[in-house]
């Protein structure tokens, strides 16, 4: 059974999951700069216009198996082989009543002919061809346009390039192509307590794990990451760097500093260096959030835990990020409908983001929450493929309950 660590109550002040993402989502312009690429430099990048496919794909009739081409009209009596045809080498000539010729797979299938036989459902016999079954008008040939009909859109503006489209514009010989530029975010860390990785810590002392997660998250998007550093909890160093970045980037992110504590300057400096539409959420983990502007920047002020970042960062940066990008909606991540596994301890009051696993159930996938769903112990969130989403007015969920469930990975 999961058990919550962390009080659940509802903060009347706090914005609910979905009105912080309203805000977020109307506040994100997406970008109007292009550049032209060379296509294989442009995986992951987001299209800028529409690409057209210039003539129809296939552009010829061929053959969707190995076989034999001929005219369906002479019925299933033997047919006299009289030449070949295969992929770009095509049979030149004509298939008279009677006759047949060897084809392979993506070979230009004859005028002549209208039907493709598999070589399975025949016989060859020297020069003459046996049939095993009935002749199908029209069996095995793909058509002129079958893929994309000529000025077709292929991949409509705002495409991300996965390897799929990729492959796409390879098929309509686009060898350039033209991709908005690269969304800039800028992030940071906070906290005296932190220090780099492959150091020693002293007593108090924790490495920075949200930099390296944050610039993997951005990576992983096709941003491009401007890391600037870590920095002690000083308000004059933060205030200066939160100035800069405003003045330079499209996006800031920074992870600490949001809360309530002593130490905690990130939100009170936002509003007065710029704009803050809000920095509380009725969510858990990540309570503490704080979105606004500085400069020409969007700003995420994220909560330190670890946990804490990332999920926030999937729930509201990424969105924000796809669509300031010009990446196409919808820019969340869809959610599926499982059954749970085990009991779900929950008190109402905010959303939960309980990170999960699936498993093979009697029926299908089925999901549990990993052991550990404290904010601060990223192992858990490394455990987990997924997040169960439980709304914010659940509370205790019974074995077998359906839940809805975001994955965490693609294929690619």
């Amino acid at each position: 059974m999961a058990v919550c660590c962390e009080d659940n109550e509802h903060d009347p002040r706090a914005k609910s999951v979905e009105e912080a993402l309203e805000i977020i989502l109307g506040a994100s312009v997406p970008l109007s700069e292009s550049e032209w690429l060379a296509l294989d430099t442009a995986l992951d990048r987001v299209l800028a216009r529409d690409q057209v496919a210039a003539s129809p794909i296939p552009a010829w009739p061929n053959s969707a198996m190995d076989g034999y081409a001929l005219r369906s009209s002479d019925g299933d009596t033997p047919r006299q082989v009289v030449g070949s045809s295969f992929a770009g080498h095509p049979y030149v000539g004509s298939v008279a009543p009677g006759q047949a010729i060897r084809i392979m797979t993506g070979a230009i299938v004859p005028e002549d002919c209208d039907t493709v036989v598999p070589q399975e459902q025949t016989q060859r016999d020297g020069e003459t061809v046996h049939f095993t079954s009935s002749i199908r008008a029209g069996a095995n040939i793909r058509g002129i346009g079958d893929d994309l009909a000529q000025r077709e859109v292929a991949l409509p503006a705002g495409t991300q390039l996965r390897p799929s489209q990729i492959g796409v514009l390879a098929s309509l010989g686009v060898a350039e192509v033209e991709v908005l530029r690269r969304l800039r975010v800028a992030f940071f860390s906070t906290g005296d307590e932190l220090r780099a990785v492959g150091g020693t810590l002293r007593a108090g002392e924790i490495y920075d794990s949200n930099r390296h997660s944050l610039l993997a998250l951005l990576r992983r998007l096709g941003c491009e990451a401007i890391d600037l550093g870590r920095l002690p909890d000083d308000p004059e160093r933060i205030g200066n760097t939160l100035r800069h970045a405003g003045a330079t980037a499209d996006v800031l992110i920074t992870s600490g500093g949001v809360s309530v504590g002593e130490a905690d300057y990130i939100a009170e400096l936002l509003q007065s260096l710029g704009s803050v539409q809000f920095w509380k959420m009725n969510m858990k983990p990540g309570r503490p959030l704080a979105f606004g502007r500085i400069g020409q920047a969007d700003f995420f002020g994220l909560p330190g835990n670890p946990v804490s970042t990332i999920v926030t960062f999937y729930q509201f940066v990424a969105p924000a990020l796809r669509k300031r990008m010009g990446c196409r909606a919808p820019w969340t991540a869809p959610r599926l409908r499982l059954p749970c596994a085990t009991p779900i301890k929950k008190k109402p009051g905010r959303t939960d983001y309980q990170r999960g696993r699936l498993l093979p159930g009697p029926d299908g996938l089925q999901v549990a929450p990993v052991k550990t769903q404290s904010s601060h112990i990223l192992t858990g969130m490394a455990q987990a493929e997924c997040f169960l989403v439980i709304p914010a007015e659940s509370g205790d969920l019974p074995a077998g309950t359906m839940v809805d469930v975001q994955l965490l990975e693609g294929m690619v």
